[in-house]
């Protein structure tokens, strides 16, 4: 690992850096907005026609924009860290294929829905909610394995199975917590419903993860559990309780709310859960950091050359900032309560 500080200035050190935070931020972008319309697609399988339609009109304007972040994630790694990209998406063809099969899936089922006729609408909300489950399993697997390095053992391919049904309870809490945003009457108190029997098995993806990782490998357990880290870092597992307890507490107290009319507080599951996978993904990124590839490849290593990094630098930073400010746009123009659906 090169010197940060005293080389930082030349590009084949800061520039590797920099487009490692660009795929960082995309991919963190990717699981909380397409998070919780992947979550809406899991809880979409109960809910009768009417509060499908509901569920469906709340991601409407949204869903499919929120993919541009996974397409900018990849697509950095592939033209960044061509050398991670091959090993990564080689040890993971079959999970990120799945992936792909079940994104194509939720895609013509949404459309297909409303074209349907009423006997058929039933099943394209079944393939949509199929596509979710498998989208967001898969996500989860595929983050399981990059924990253990890609190993393909038992006890791995175990672990990566766990986190990815842990991973279909978060984005199920976050879609929950997005409904009792946008809904009202009886299907935001499912909704809060949902995001209870959600929340257990996320904290223990969270803590499946934070075990895990310094368990893999010893230079992540020191860069955890040596003096003084140990204490630095002691906010983040303190401030993630938090959050916790703080939804917890909040999805106690609505339904006794919402049936006065009273929506105080809404935005807290959501906005708590959000924090959650904040807190959590700068703990991973913390502990991974500079590695790819844990104890195998650095971003260094993978790294294409300073002068092919240069050129796309300058697409990146044009690109970059128009799907930020088109985010912004969709969901200052689109939010609020979602209205009836109608095509």
């Amino acid at each position: 690992m090169p010197d940060l500080i005293n080389n930082f200035g030349q590009p084949e050190v800061w520039l590797p850096v920099v487009f490692a935070l660009v795929m960082a931020l995309a991919m963190l972008a990717y699981v909380i907005l397409d998070g919780y319309d992947l979550g809406v697609g899991i809880l979409l399988r109960k809910p009768n026609n009417a509060q499908q339609d509901a569920m469906v009109a709340s991601i409407g304007p949204f869903w499919d924009a929120n993919e541009t972040w996974l397409v900018l994630g990849v697509g950095v790694l592939l033209v960044g860290f061509p050398v991670a990209h091959g090993m990564i998406l080689g040890a993971l063809y079959l999970p990120v294929a799945l992936m792909l099969v079940a994104l194509m899936l939720r895609g013509v089922a949404f459309d297909f829905r409303v074209k349907a006729r009423d006997e058929h609408k039933r099943l394209w909300n079944m393939a949509f909610h199929v596509g979710s489950v498998l989208a967001g399993w898969s996500q989860g697997f595929m983050l399981g394995s990059m924990i253990t390095g890609f190993v393909n053992d038992t006890a791995s391919v175990l672990f990566s199975s766990l986190i990815g049904l842990c991973l279909l309870a978060a984005y199920a809490l976050l879609g929950a917590g997005w409904l009792i945003i946008k809904t009202d009457g009886a299907l935001q108190l499912m909704a809060v419903g949902w995001a209870r029997r959600s929340l257990w098995m996320t904290g223990l993806g969270v803590l499946a993860i934070s075990v895990a990782t310094p368990w893999v490998s010893h230079s992540i357990f020191l860069k955890w559990f040596s003096f003084p880290n140990v204490i630095l870092l002691l906010p983040i597992p303190v401030a993630t309780l938090v959050l916790f307890y703080t939804i917890w507490r909040s999805l106690s107290r609505l339904p006794v709310r919402l049936a006065q009319g009273n929506e105080y507080g809404i935005g807290v599951p959501f906005g708590a859960t959000v924090g959650i996978f904040l807190l959590a993904f700068y703990g991973l990124g913390y502990s991974i950091f500079p590695w790819l590839i844990i104890d195998q490849v650095t971003i260094w290593q993978a790294a294409s050359s300073p002068e092919a990094l240069m050129v796309i630098f300058y697409g990146v930073a044009v690109v970059l900032p128009v799907i930020i400010a088109y985010t912004v746009f969709a969901y200052r123009i689109f939010w609020g309560k979602s209205t009836e659906l109608k095509y």
